[in-house]
């Protein structure tokens, strides 16, 4: 599958949210690079989080973003020899 600049860019702002916790949210604001605004609306569709401007993770994103810093730090720690 390939990665568009629109998975990327969701990539990203999934980024942002701390996966220690579902209790932190994020704030999008209207003055935002329009790919982080649009990438966030598609999250929220997607139903990873609680509003089209940000919010709080939902159960799904809270998992998602989960592995995504799981599979962040495999992928830039350095291989064991």
């Amino acid at each position: 599958m390939p990665m568009s600049q629109e998975l990327i860019a969701e990539l990203k702002v999934l980024r942002l949210f701390d996966a220690t916790t579902s209790q932190t949210g994020l704030k999008v604001h209207s003055d935002a690079d329009p790919e982080l605004i649009a990438a966030t609306r598609r999250l929220h569709e997607k139903q990873l989080i609680t509003l089209s401007d940000g919010g709080y993770l939902t159960p799904l994103g809270y998992e998602s973003s989960v592995h995504l810093q799981n599979l962040l730090q495999i992928l830039t720690s350095k291989p064991l020899l």
